[in-house]
């Protein structure tokens, strides 16, 4: 624990390479959903599983039930969290392009821009899923950075090369078809009669174990593999497109009006992503249509409500916990995989938790560790230090 002040120097000098300091305004419902967003990954989890355990309370197991992955098909709120990061991904880039016109920024510089964005993301994958070990044989490429590098980058690339929205969905809606025709109606060669939407009859997954070098992470399939990056564009794109909306001038379209139309939108996705359910199952692993239109509608429904009491009724303050997060929340993801986090939370709250039952354990261990990760990350914020990728 003694080294610990210089690792914290340390993890600090290697993010300030792709940091810098920031006083622009921003919208703050989106650093906060986030922050919500990435809460339950960095502990938060493991608070209200630890209170379902301890009370019994029929409410909490339910929820504690949401904090897990489904096996296939299905869906838990566990399983939004990664697409809806990529969605608050997609909200933001209306925004940084206007900001950059506004400062005439040349075409070719904001090409670079998008690129490096997105390739810098596939190469902080690589170096969370463990390339400095240099055992390429058994090193897993697809990664959670990666399919949100690429993904987020083809939908830039679409939406910075389309004008209006009808172009745009029209691509959203072209790669949801696509990847479901592929999946229906493609068989996987080496599993012939097998179901097409299972691991090992579905055609993404034979395109993984065909192509996708390393280690897959489910041996037969990869959750982030090559194919599922076009359903992906089209999760980047929905949120591109909830950004150009919102981006609309008040004169225009107020913003009640604004955030009655999200919730109308997200209504109608949800339907559709459940009645496409029938015949193209609700599924993560293989980012499925359904399954985009399915989150993508709780995403803007989730959107809206953060968007509307914080950026339109103007309560804020609330938010400034999952705002801390919210605001460097690549760095808190890359930084759980440099710092021992939980050897420090057991270091100054180890022998306070001893005190308690061990049924208090996974509540206790959960809170400790998001109060250290918390305090990281607000040591950043008073710095106003924030990772820029």
């Amino acid at each position: 624990m003694e080294n610990f002040p210089f690792m914290l120097n340390i993890v600090v000098y290697l993010l300030n390479l792709f940091m810098e300091k920031s006083q622009e305004q921003r919208l703050q419902s989106l650093d906060a959903l986030r922050g919500f967003d990435m809460f339950w990954i960095i502990g938060g989890e493991g608070i209200f599983i630890g209170l379902a355990s301890l009370t019994g309370w029929p409410l909490l197991n339910w929820w504690a039930h949401q904090l897990h992955h489904v096996a296939w098909h299905g869906f838990v709120f566990y399983d939004m969290i990664f697409p809806l990061f990529l969605f608050i991904a997609g909200i933001s880039f209306p925004f940084s392009l206007a900001k950059s016109r506004e400062k005439r920024v040349s075409n070719k510089d904001l090409y670079y821009k998008i690129i490096r964005r997105g390739l810098l993301l596939v190469l902080l994958g690589f170096v969370y899923n463990g390339i400095l070990a240099f055992n390429f044989e058994n090193f897993r490429y697809a990664s959670v950075l990666g399919r949100i590098g690429l993904a987020w980058m083809f939908a830039a690339l679409i939406f910075f090369n389309t004008k209006k929205a009808a172009p745009r969905i029209i691509w959203c809606i072209g790669f949801l078809i696509f990847y479901w025709l592929l999946a229906a109606f493609v068989p996987a060669p080496d599993y012939p009669g097998t179901d097409r939407f299972s691991a090992e009859g579905n055609f993404s997954c034979y395109f993984d174990r065909l192509f996708l070098p390393g280690r897959l992470y489910g041996k037969i399939f990869d959750p982030e593999g090559i194919l599922g990056i076009i359903p992906a564009i089209s999760t980047a794109l929905l949120g591109m497109l909830t950004g150009q909306f919102v981006m609309q001038k008040k004169e225009n379209l107020g913003d009640k009006k604004k955030t009655l139309y999200l919730i109308i939108a997200g209504i109608i996705l949800i339907i559709v992503g459940l009645l496409w359910n029938t015949i193209f199952p609700i599924n993560k692993a293989l980012w499925s249509s359904s399954f985009v239109c399915f989150v993508g509608g709780l995403s803007l429904l989730l959107f809206s409500l953060f968007y509307y009491i914080i950026d339109v009724l103007k309560y804020r303050k609330w938010s400034f916990f999952f705002v801390v997060i919210g605001l460097n929340s690549i760095t808190i993801y890359l930084a759980q995989r440099i710092i021992d986090f939980y050897a420090t939370s057991n270091f100054l709250f180890g022998g306070l938790i001893g005190w308690f039952p061990e049924s208090w354990n996974e509540f206790l261990n959960s809170t400790a560790y998001i109060v250290i990760g918390w305090g990281f990350l607000y040591f950043l914020y008073r710095q106003r230090i924030f990772l820029k990728v």
